[in-house]
């Protein structure tokens, strides 16, 4: 019996040891990173005591990789750029418990050879100045070779579509090593820091496409129309360059939207790539995720084999996503202000996004349906009647819920719910909304800073509980790197549906529009035949990338 005490004594030394070296490591990180942002590291170290202290076992930065690699996403990001310009850069990995998946090599690798040709072609150089000069005369130059190649993405929508409009853009332009440039509109120019080092992904002013950001379904140069006219041929694409350049507009418009036709849905074949991949300028318009039918071109499979190698063909978004879409400071700002104050302390964050369709009034059966889900699946304890016992309240189970909505009643009611009753496990639950804008008030540049801030802040919670076929919890899942909750929209709008919600088969987007026809023009559903597709739980019609856990 001595023995077994002089052990355990042993044991607790040596454990008071290790946390006294990690948290003097922690501190010691912070004094070398310190300096200019010290509220980051400083909630990383006040989160990682009291985590020491309610014996945690989930500490991110024990289970991910160290503080260097960590801050740069297992290089995802390169070092070295100015920190005073994007402070949400370097510091967002701070925030993460979660540290995410580790980008492969390749993905790597690609993403450096991507930011030397955005250097080389972007705005600013020679290269760029003689390809508007080539737009501007109105004729191709029609090589597949040419070293300076550039697509242009509409931005519009929603801010969760335009993100995944904007990642679907790039992951095309990485593809078919294009120049992507952004159209600033929609805020695009007042949301998100420059991804990448010195140069830039925003469209510069005097782009001489007139009315550019008006193509429609409609547009004469729409790649579908072109086809269908026979203004493009499949045999464009041969090696006679000068009989292909008679053949060739000096651009394409790529028309990805949810009325899309047939004909713009052949984009997503071989042939389409063929004669598009000898355009100099792309106009792409989207609404939705098309990465999933990127994953169906033939021409794209060993280069998508490699920078997302199964399993993790569900971690597309997560790591574009990461990579891309750093909050500019004003938007950090608003983020680490809140989760510093009501989110930093608690033992576990859960977040719950509520997006009400249309203008349907305050609903008590979406209440009761994220109740039940959230206590169903053990992520929110259930209240005690009054004059049950009362287990004593502990802080160290403590949980912070973060509610996103355009309406405040949700949140007014679980919050009132937490205080006015005790809950039956003795945790506490504090509920908090940063925001309610009652309605989505598109073009306010204010409305789309709290928007961003809140995705954000979703990313940064624990677990998360979304309402299906909304890309604002799209975004959050993905940069989150958790597969989330999703709560089902009921054919009843007077009943809880049965479940209430359900663990989504990924992380991943959904594609809510993808192409009904193959490429030989006859009705398919790749889910049946690629391994790795399948239909979304939210969206049964849509389509997504599914990995490890299916």
């Amino acid at each position: 019996m001595e023995a077994k005490k002089i052990e355990e004594l042993t044991d607790a030394k040596r454990g008071s040891w290790a946390v006294s070296a990690v948290l003097a490591a922690i501190v010691m990180t912070v004094l070398i990173l310190g300096g200019r942002n010290v509220g980051a590291p400083l909630v990383w170290v006040q989160t990682a005591a009291a985590s020491f202290r309610q014996g945690s076992n989930d500490l991110p930065f024990l289970h991910s990789r160290t503080g260097h690699l960590d801050r740069l996403y297992g290089g995802l990001l390169v070092d070295g750029l100015d920190e005073e310009s994007c402070h949400s850069r370097y510091q967002s990995a701070m925030y993460r418990r979660n540290p995410g998946r580790r980008p492969s090599p390749y993905l790597i690798s690609k993403l450096r050879r991507h930011e030397a040709l955005q250097r080389r072609c972007g705005p600013g150089t020679a290269a760029y100045s003689a390809a508007l000069e080539q737009l501007k005369s109105g004729k191709s130059a029609a090589s597949p070779s040419a070293e300076c190649k550039y697509l242009v993405s509409i931005s519009y929508q929603g801010l969760g579509n335009r993100i995944l409009a904007a990642a679907s853009a790039f992951l095309y332009a990485v593809l078919t090593d294009r120049v992507l440039l952004i159209d600033p509109s929609n805020d695009m120019d007042a949301l998100f820091c420059e991804p990448f080092p010195n140069t830039t992904w925003l469209l510069p002013p005097g782009f001489p496409l007139e009315g550019y950001t008006n193509f429609s379904v409609d547009t004469a140069e729409s790649y579908g129309n072109m086809v269908k006219n026979k203004v493009l041929r499949a045999d464009a694409g041969d090696d006679d360059v000068p009989a292909a350049a008679a053949r060739l507009p000096a651009f394409a418009y790529v028309h990805l939207n949810h009325d899309a036709t047939v004909e713009d849905n052949t984009f997503f074949c071989g042939d389409a790539q063929g004669v598009l991949r000898r355009v100099q300028w792309l106009v792409m318009r989207t609404d939705s995720y098309i990465v999933p039918g990127l994953f169906l071109v033939p021409a794209f499979q060993d280069a998508l084999d490699l920078m997302f190698p199964f399993p993790e063909r569900d971690a597309v978004f997560h790591h574009l996503g990461r990579y891309l879409f750093h909050p500019n400071n004003h938007v950090w700002g608003l983020v680490t202000r809140y989760y510093d104050t009501y989110l930093a302390a608690a033992r576990q964050r859960v977040g719950i996004q509520v997006r009400v369709f249309g203008g349907v009034p305050d609903s008590p059966e979406l209440l009761e349906q994220i109740t039940s889900c959230t206590q169903r699946e053990g992520l929110l304890p259930g209240v005690l009647a009054a004059g049950e016992p009362v287990s004593p309240a502990s802080r160290a189970r403590s949980k912070a819920v973060l509610v996103t909505s355009l309406k405040s009643w949700y949140y007014e009611k679980m919050k009132g719910m937490y205080w006015e009753h005790a809950t039956a496990t003795g945790e506490v639950v504090s509920v908090h909304q940063p925001s309610h804008e009652e309605h989505q008030q598109s073009g306010d540049r204010s409305h789309d800073h709290r928007a961003w801030a809140e995705i954000y802040l979703l990313s940064l919670t624990d677990v998360l509980v979304t309402t299906g076929r909304s890309t604002f919890g799209y975004v959050a899942q993905g940069l989150a790197g958790v597969r989330p909750w999703v709560m089902y929209k009921s054919d009843n709008s007077s009943a809880v549906p049965e479940p209430p919600c359900g663990r989504d088969v990924s992380m991943e987007p959904c594609f809510h529009m993808p192409p009904g026809h193959d490429c030989r023009m006859q009705w398919a559903d790749p889910s049946k035949d690629v391994p790795y597709i399948q239909h979304c739980h939210d969206a049964i019609w849509g389509l997504k990338l599914v990995g490890r856990n299916v």
